[in-house]
């Protein structure tokens, strides 16, 4: 059992995320699953992916997934104007090597839910093509294998949008969802201006925690929890990690 803590995009924000973590170092139960996009449009990649180089020094307490922004340097298009330094470039490239950066992670709560955790969430024809596994840990162990074909597509786990791709994918499937899923990427939800954006099928079985910025949108059984805070160029005042306490990692 252990505390997981699920920290949603950082982009740059690096003071942001020192502050996130800052409780977390203090207890030797606690994990850290960051689900991706730790870098771009804040002012500091740099010091993000140095604070994160620290961390991963002791990795059973840090797991570190990728986010389309990493992507960029690891074999997809490059997409974003402002380009990292050649040396956290490099970075980069050598966690995907050693393995230090992830696809997914998979968590079961205390309360007996299992959670697929990715940068985008697993949208249904993914789940299809990894050949429909009915395990959160079985789904993670397969796309850390890297399917190059579900990767980097377009609706892959690193690209899909939480409310057209995501919730609405298994909305409309045949069969109920087989596990929940948290992930960063996109949200239904604009915190700052306290709005909704996403069709009114999704709106029905969704809520959100406005202060920590987490939405949660129930899919038959499972739900889907979007912990991308926003942060924007300057990070936000007002969120939170996701907390999920007596957890246990399975991937």
């Amino acid at each position: 059992m252990a505390k997981i803590v699920i920290i949603g995009d950082v982009g740059g924000c690096a003071d942001q995320l020192s502050q996130a973590v800052a409780p977390v170092l203090t207890d030797p139960d606690a994990v850290v699953i960051q689900v991706g996009d730790l870098i771009d449009r804040g002012p500091d990649s740099a010091g993000v992916l140095a604070f994160v180089r620290q961390r991963l020094a002791d990795s059973r307490r840090w797991i570190q997934l990728i986010g389309n922004h990493e992507s960029q340097y690891l074999g997809a298009e490059r997409f974003w104007p402002q380009q990292l330094s050649d040396e956290d470039a490099a970075l980069l490239r050598s966690w995907w090597l050693r393995e230090y950066l992830r696809v997914a992670a998979a968590v079961r709560t205390a309360e007996g839910e299992e959670f697929l955790i990715t940068h985008a969430g697993l949208a249904l024809d993914a789940w299809r093509q990894l050949g429909e596994p009915v395990t959160a840990a079985t789904t993670a162990d397969l796309l850390n294998t890297r399917p190059e074909d579900i990767l980097w597509h377009e609706r892959g786990p690193l690209w899909a949008e939480a409310g057209p791709h995501l919730y609405d994918s298994w909305l409309h499937a045949a069969e109920p969802p087989p596990f929940g899923q948290v992930h960063g990427h996109s949200t239904i939800a604009d915190f700052r201006r306290r709005a909704w954006r996403c069709a009114e099928q999704i709106r029905q079985r969704a809520t959100v925690d406005w202060d920590s910025r987490h939405t949660f949108t129930r899919v038959s059984a499972s739900r889907f929890i979007g912990v991308d805070p926003q942060h924007g160029r300057d990070g936000a005042q007002q969120w939170s990690p996701l907390i999920l306490h007596d957890a246990t990692l399975l991937a």
